[in-house]
């Protein structure tokens, strides 16, 4: 009698452990569903954004997307670094300086593949100096990115002529058309080749964390950084490298948004790192490292941007920050609960 009852008990206990299992792995994909069901229903402002004012409409949805490139874009890398029990409060800005060097050069008559290239070093340069900071001369990452924040923004408002509030074309320097194109031009389906970009990048960043060592050690570093090292892994090394990955991705996102504004803002980039940071805590990595998915982010990131795009048509923007605010709070208490969970199991 007493085995019946510890069976049953040991089945019901492994019922309801696979219960919790599924709500852990499907609850971002229902929160996506239901942003995007109450902005379907509710009654949006005359927006041009929207094509004849409904959030679902084919020409909103291609807008969505056009405008979701610069965090899809950079996500998967800043997840890659989270994982490692790291994190880059910089990104924003470091894609606001992209946008402004390369949107310079291109008015300043350098053609489109070497301002691409010289953005795309620099980008890498700015991760190499946030990695120096932190993991060379040992600077926690919180204070030594908020530097880097505030360095990387005001070189951006220097490289903005006096006067003015962004890189831009004037009446005797045009900015070129084209540059709309990798941003604007529809390719596929409606879409830009910065969609396709982006999307080309995620799937690099998945089958990286997924299948590669380089996401493997990641996990191991920010599980439990003294282990990781004792088995081998340099740990200095793997973290540096991951800055700038993050700071390569922050400069593909600032030369997407540079192409989508047709400018050159140096402010482009305010608030990035709080999405990234909202995205990826949505998509279930901790915040303390060791586990992670780049896949569930990039659905993180896509509420983000439902949930920005309708609150621009439903409230005034100065509640729309406030907005933003109590879902990083909801964020990191369900994460919170769900690494306790698993800590537990």
């Amino acid at each position: 009698m007493n085995s019946a009852n510890e069976y049953t008990l040991r089945t019901q206990l492994e019922r309801s452990n696979a219960v919790r299992s599924n709500i852990k792995k499907l609850y971002i994909y229902v929160v996506l569903v239901l942003i995007v069901a109450v902005f379907s229903v509710v009654k949006l402002g005359q927006v041009e954004f929207f094509g004849r004012g409904h959030f679902l409409s084919p020409d909103s949805i291609i807008n969505l997307l056009r405008s979701a490139v610069p965090i899809l874009t950079l996500s998967g890398a800043f997840t890659l670094l989270m994982i490692s029990g790291y994190i880059d409060l910089s990104v924003g800005s470091a894609m606001s300086l992209s946008a402004v060097v390369f949107s310079w050069l291109i008015l300043n008559g350098v053609s489109f593949l070497p301002a691409f290239l010289v953005t795309l070093v620099m980008g890498i340069s700015l991760g190499f100096l946030n990695g120096l900071l932190v993991m060379k001369l040992r600077i926690t990452p919180v204070i030594a990115t908020l530097v880097t924040l505030n360095l990387f923004k005001g070189i951006a408002l220097l490289i903005v002529p006096h006067g003015l509030s962004a890189i831009k074309g004037s009446a005797t320097k045009l900015m070129p058309a084209w540059i709309n194109d990798y941003a604007r031009l529809d390719v596929l389906l409606g879409l830009p080749w910065a969609f396709y970009v982006a999307i080309l990048v995620i799937v690099v960043l998945v089958i990286v964390q997924r299948k590669t060592i380089l996401g493997k050690y990641a996990a191991a570093v920010g599980g439990n950084r003294t282990s990781a090292e004792l088995s081998g892994i340099n740990a200095v090394k793997l973290v540096w490298l991951l800055y700038i990955i993050v700071g390569f991705f922050a400069a593909l996102a600032g030369m997407a948004r540079a192409s989508y504004m047709s400018l050159g803002d140096p402010l482009s980039g305010d608030g990035m790192e709080l999405d990234c940071i909202i995205a990826v805590l949505l998509g279930g990595t901790a915040f303390s490292g060791g586990e992670g998915s780049v896949a569930k982010t990039i659905v993180g990131a896509l509420i983000i941007v439902c949930l920005t795009t309708g609150l621009m048509t439903v409230i005034p923007a100065f509640w729309q920050t406030m907005a933003k605010g109590s879902v990083l709070i909801a964020a990191v208490v369900l994460n919170h609960l769900l690494v306790r969970e698993k800590v537990k199991a």
